[in-house]
């Protein structure tokens, strides 16, 4: 496996609240993208403590995580855990009240993907050129969708399409996608906040990574392409090929 990774600040916004974690340690395959929410420094601290305490938890567990439900099982009292600390922090904090973050991740084990995703971060499996959704957006657009009121391409300019319908921090409970996706030879695995999925089309991400043999300059190359369209949000892209 070889990755890369890159975060943006994005030319609207004052901040970036975007956060990720992208292994160096083939022994601890995991990788994870946030994007926080809330008012001062609120998103960048909810992404941050997000981050910090699921990978603290694989950490601490890596020797453990032999099976399938064992990984599955320390995703999520992970994320319930990142929940917990964050939602209590914004009640205690009046600069941090309402905070809270998206959180999608994977945890490579054998040929399985096994992710963990909450919010309207996405991730991706691109198999040459074709490029899959894995997850689903948490959205208020998202619903519409899958009710008929609106279309996937009215979606794309709906006013609330920033609108999320969960996030880790937001309330003291949390309900969260688990979700494991095989992988082949030469597959290569996105994960993104929106301000890359708002700003591209996707067959445009799929044509970078192939076009682009180096996997850290295919995520550049993203981040750059997001910006000149407007870079409105900040702009996180981790990227994993399987070879």
């Amino acid at each position: 496996m070889v990755s890369g990774a890159v975060s943006d600040i994005g030319k609207a916004r004052e901040k970036n609240q975007d956060a990720y974690y992208a292994s160096k340690d083939l022994s601890l395959p995991l990788y994870m993208v946030a994007d926080g929410m809330g008012g001062h420094n609120a998103g960048e601290i909810a992404s941050s403590m997000a981050m910090n305490i699921i990978k603290n938890n694989f950490l601490e567990n890596r020797d453990l995580l032999t099976s399938k439900e064992i990984i599955f099982d320390l995703i999520k009292r992970s994320i319930e855990e990142a929940n917990t600390k964050i939602y209590l922090k914004s009640l205690e904090n009046e600069d941090c009240r309402g905070m809270g973050t998206t959180i999608t991740l994977a945890y490579i084990f054998k040929d399985e993907i096994f992710i963990g995703h909450v919010g309207d971060s996405r991730a991706y499996l691109i198999k040459g050129d074709n490029i899959i959704q894995i997850t689903e957006d948490h959205s208020f657009v998202n619903e519409l969708v899958k009710i008929g009121s609106i279309t996937k391409e009215e979606a794309k300019n709906h006013p609330k399409k920033n609108m999320i319908t969960r996030a880790v921090g937001s309330s003291s409970f949390i309900e969260m996608d688990l979700i494991a996706r095989n992988y082949e030879e030469n597959d290569i695995l996105l994960l993104c906040s929106d301000g890359l999925s708002n700003m591209l089309k996707e067959f445009e991400i799929s044509q970078v990574f192939n076009k682009e043999e180096d996997i850290q300059k295919a995520c550049e190359t993203l981040a750059y392409m997001a910006n000149q369209r407007g870079g409105l949000d900040n702009i996180t892209v981790v990227a994993i090929k399987f070879n």
